[in-house]
């Protein structure tokens, strides 16, 4: 066969370069970047501390302590205030307990409860406000001109009547007046019996009064024998002793159950 003529073979090649370069390139692709160099980097986060080791617990805060109970509701009636009184109870003392001890003051050492025998408070406080003893009394009369008294009243509704600051001398207990406040109580055992109100608050001014003075005792006046042998026991005349019924024992059960937590709940030996 003969061969083609060298121009139509030319002509051919031309054609066959044309149309490679009409073709369009195929698009570059963007290099693929892995998602996490892609992604912005996220924060970095302190290093974190250890965690403490647990100690022991924390201490509670000290408790607060109050140099000073708190006020009692009472009332104060004080007995009237006199030169005769004041002589009469040095009088007393000089005679009953020595020279040294003619003073008008004491430290409270002694809680003695006593019941009045009568139902009103209010005649109860014009008898102690006298300043001499009546003559009837012939046991209590024989052995001074000072009269009978105490430092406290307590009503039968319970109300708590001052009548004599508890550091001054007061005549109410042989051989203890010298360091005893004396609480006296309107009532008695039988007419007028005492009642569950007094018993409230003769507890409740026991405490506050061991609160303030160094209170060793607490007893009825029933059982002053008891402390006939005890040091706090001061009395010159041999003679000079009495014996009292009064609060009576049952009165004073009621009162030391509602101090059982107290350490003048115990009666005395």
């Amino acid at each position: 066969m003969p061969s083609p003529p060298r121009r139509l073979v030319a002509l051919l090649l031309l054609a066959a370069c044309d149309a490679r370069v009409d073709e369009p390139s195929p698009p570059i692709e963007a290099p693929v970047i892995a998602p996490s160099l892609a992604e912005p980097s996220p924060p970095i986060d302190p290093p974190r501390l250890a965690d403490p080791e647990p100690g022991p617990p924390a201490a509670a805060p000290p408790l607060q302590v109050q140099a000073t109970p708190p006020p009692l509701p009472l009332v104060e009636r004080l007995l009237p205030a006199s030169d005769e009184r004041d002589r009469l109870t040095r009088d007393y003392r000089a005679r009953h307990e020595g020279d040294g001890a003619a003073g008008l003051e004491i430290t409270p050492t002694i809680i003695v409860l006593h019941h009045t025998g009568g139902g009103s408070l209010d005649a109860a406080w014009r008898y102690f406000a006298r300043d001499r003893v009546e003559a009837g009394r012939k046991t209590i009369a024989s052995a001074g001109a000072l009269n009978v008294a105490a430092h406290y009243l307590i009503d039968r509704d319970g109300t708590i009547v001052q009548i004599l600051p508890e550091t001054r001398f007061a005549r109410h207990c042989i051989g203890l007046n010298h360091l005893a406040i004396g609480v006296e109580n309107i009532g008695d055992g039988a007419k007028f019996p005492l009642t569950e109100a007094q018993v409230a608050a003769n507890a409740a001014l026991v405490r506050h009064l061991a609160a303030r003075y160094p209170i060793t005792h607490l007893i009825g006046h029933h059982e002053a024998p008891r402390l006939y042998d005890h040091p706090y026991f001061l009395e010159r005349d041999p003679k000079y002793r009495t014996r009292k019924g009064d609060p009576g024992p049952a009165f004073m059960a009621a009162v030391r159950a509602r101090l059982a937590d107290h350490p003048l709940a115990a009666p005395p030996p």
